[in-house]
C-alpha cells in the first residue's frame, strides 16, 4: 500500500463517522432501535444482504471455493435452502413478530410463555451472536494484518472503534443506510478482484480453462454427513433450511430489520428480494474464488505466502500482491465495509435485547428520557465484548465461513423450535418451552464435543426436532399457562401463492445451476 491507498481508506472512514453524526438525532427508543419504523424495503434489503454477505463471504467463501482442501462449489448447496426458508419466515414467523409491536423479538416469547423462556433464549442469542460477530471481526482483522503488516490486536481495535462511533451515534438509521452503501462497495470490490484475476489469466476463456475441475462439483448426493463426510445434498438442504429460517426470523440482528419496516408488505418484499438475490451474488463470490485460486496455482511464489492451515489469507494476499495502488485502497474499503455492516447490526441488536432484558428484571428504568443514553452505553459494552471474543475465533473450523455457521448451528434449531411452538401450538407452557430448548441445545453440544463424525449442519435439524417433540410432550403432561394473545394473522391465498411460487422457482433455479455447474466450464 502507498499514500494513495491510505488516503482512500482514510476518507472513507471519516465519511462513515460523519454519516453517523448526521443521523445522531433520535427522539425515542423506537427511533434508535427501529429507525422510527420509517425505513423502506429497498434500503432494508440491502442492509440484510450486507450483513449476510459480509467480510465472512467476501474473504472466506472464495477461500473455501478456491483454496480450502476438500472445498469447491459444494458451498452452493447451502444456498438451496434460502428460498424455501423465506416462505416459512414470510408467512409464519415475521407476521407474528411484526404485529406484536415489539423492539426485542424475545418480548414475543415473554408474552406467549413467560419471563424465564424469554430470558433463556435471549441469553443464548447474546452469547452466540456476540461470538459469531467476533469471528467476523477476526476475519477482517486477518486482512488488515496481512495488508498493513500490523499486529492482530491493533486490527481488531481499528475495526471495532470506527464501527462503534458511527453505529452508536446514528442508531438503526445509520446501520441500515450505512449497510446500503457498504453493500454497493462489497459488490464493486468482488467484481474488481474477479476482473483482475480473469485478466491475469489471459481472459475469460483462458481463465475457465485454468480452473481446477475437481472444485466444480456443487452437489454431492453420496455424502450424508454421518461418518465424517460433509457438505452433501441432504445435510446442506435440511440443515440449511432450519438455519436460515431461524437466522432470518428468530435472530434479533436480522429480525430487528423486519420490525423496522413501514408495513408488513415491506417485510415480505425484503425477504422475497433476499431469497431471489442471494444466489447470484454467491455465484459471483464463488467464481472469484475459482479464478483467484487458479492464479495462486499458476504462481508458486504467491501460493507460498498462504499458510497451509489459513486459506482465508487467499483474497487479501492476492489484493496486496496483484492489484494496483488506489484499487488496493478501494478493496480494503470494501472489506472494511463488509465487516462493519455485520458488527454495527450486531451491536445495535445486542443492545436492544439487553436493554429490554434489564428492564424486564427491574434493573433499568425507561423513564426520564435516558433510553438513548443507555442504548449507546450498552452498544459500547457489547462492541468491546465482541472485540475481546474475536481473539478466540481462529480454531473453530478451517475457514471462518464454516466457523460462523458451525457456532450458529448449535443454537438455531432449538430457537426456531421454541418460536414455532409459541406461534403454532394452542397448548403451551413455560416449562415445556424451557425444557425443550435446553434438551435441544444440550444434545447439540454433546454432538459437538463427542460425535465429531456427525456433520454440524445436522445439528440444526436435530435441535429443532428434539425441542419441538420434547416441548409438545411436556405441554400435554403439564398445566398450560395463561398468556397474552398475540395476533399472528393470515395472508390472502393470492399473496401466499405468488410469493411461494417465486421462492420455489428460485429454489429450482439454484438446484439446476448447482447440478449443472461442472458442465458450465
Amino acid at each position: 500500500m502507498n499514500i494513495l491507498d491510505y488516503a482512500v481508506v482514510g476518507v472513507y472512514l471519516l465519511g462513515l463517522i460523519g454519516f453517523g453524526y448526521l443521523l445522531r438525532r433520535q427522539d425515542s427508543e423506537e427511533d434508535f432501535y427501529l429507525g422510527g419504523k420509517h425505513l423502506g424495503w429497498f434500503p432494508l434489503t440491502l442492509s440484510v444482504m450486507a450483513t449476510q454477505l459480509s467480510a465472512i463471504s467476501f474473504v472466506s467463501a472464495p477461500a473455501f471455493v478456491g483454496m480450502r482442501e476438500g472445498g469447491g462449489l459444494q458451498w452452493l448447496t447451502f444456498e438451496l435452502a434460502v428460498p424455501l426458508a423465506m416462505v416459512l419466515v414470510m408467512f409464519v414467523i415475521a407476521p407474528a413478530l411484526y404485529r406484536a409491536g415489539i423492539v426485542s423479538i424475545y418480548d414475543f416469547l415473554d408474552r406467549r410463555f413467560g419471563h424465564s423462556t424469554r430470558f433463556l433464549i435471549s441469553l443464548a442469542f447474546q452469547i452466540v451472536r456476540s461470538f459469531s460477530t467476533g469471528i467476523m471481526v477476526y476475519a477482517i482483522a486477518l486482512i488488515l494484518q496481512a495488508v498493513l503488516d500490523i499486529p492482530l490486536w491493533q486490527s481488531v481495535i481499528a475495526v471495532g472503534l470506527i464501527t462503534l462511533v458511527y453505529s452508536t451515534s446514528g442508531g438503526m438509521k445509520a446501520v441500515v443506510y450505512g449497510d446500503a452503501i457498504q453493500m454497493a462497495l462489497i459488490l464493486g470490490g468482488i467484481v474488481l478482484v474477479t476482473g483482475f484475476a480473469v485478466a491475469e489469466l489471459g481472459g475469460l476463456g483462458a481463465a475457465l480453462n485454468e480452473i481446477d475441475r475437481d472444485r466444480l462439483q456443487a452437489i454431492d448426493v453420496t455424502a450424508f454427513g454421518f461418518d465424517g463426510e460433509g457438505f452433501g445434498l441432504l445435510p446442506m438442504l435440511f440443515g440449511g433450511f432450519v438455519l436460515y429460517a431461524s437466522y432470518y426470523g428468530c435472530d434479533q440482528s436480522q429480525a430487528q430489520r423486519m420490525l423496522s419496516a413501514r408495513n408488513e408488505g415491506d417485510v415480505r418484499r425484503v425477504l422475497f428480494a433476499n431469497g431471489l438475490l442471494r444466489f447470484p451474488i454467491v455465484i459471483l463470490y464463488c467464481f472469484a474464488g475459482l479464478v483467484v485460486g487458479a492464479s495462486f496455482v499458476n504462481d508458486p511464489s504467491l501460493m507460498a505466502q498462504v499458510p497451509a492451515d489459513k486459506p482465508d489469507y487467499m483474497m487479501p494476499i492476492y489484493i496486496i500482491e496483484r492489484l494496483p495502488n488506489g484499487v488496493i485502497g478501494l478493496l480494503i474499503v470494501a472489506m472494511l465495509s463488509a465487516a462493519m455492516s455485520s458488527l454495527s447490526s450486531a451491536v445495535n441488536s445486542l443492545a436492544a435485547v439487553t436493554a429490554k432484558d434489564l428492564n424486564m428484571l427491574g434493573l433499568l428504568s425507561d423513564q426520564g428520557g435516558s433510553e438513548i443514553r443507555t442504548a449507546r452505553i450498552l452498544s459500547v459494552v457489547w462492541g468491546t465484548a465482541i472485540m475481546v471474543l474475536s481473539f478466540f475465533a481462529g480454531s473453530i473450523a478451517p475457514t471462518v465461513v464454516e466457523a460462523i455457521n458451525k457456532v450458529g448451528s448449535a443454537l438455531y434449531g432449538p430457537v426456531l423450535g421454541v418460536f414455532l411452538m409459541a406461534i403454532l401450538l394452542k397448548r403451551r407452557s413455560e416449562l415445556a418451552a424451557n425444557i425443550g430448548l435446553l434438551a435441544g441445545l444440550a444434545l447439540n453440544l454433546y454432538f459437538w464435543l463427542f460425535v465429531p463424525d456427525l456433520f454440524w449442519m445436522w445439528w440444526n435439524v436435530i435441535g429443532l426436532i428434539v425441542t419441538i417433540v420434547t416441548g409438545w410432550l411436556i405441554s400435554i403432561l403439564s398445566k398450560p399457562v395463561e398468556t397474552e394473545a398475540v395476533d399472528i394473522g393470515s395472508e390472502s391465498p393470492a399473496i401466499v401463492q405468488r410469493y411461494t411460487s417465486g421462492m420455489i422457482a428460485a429454489f429450482l433455479v439454484i438446484l439446476v445451476a448447482s447440478w449443472a455447474a461442472p458442465l458450465s466450464f
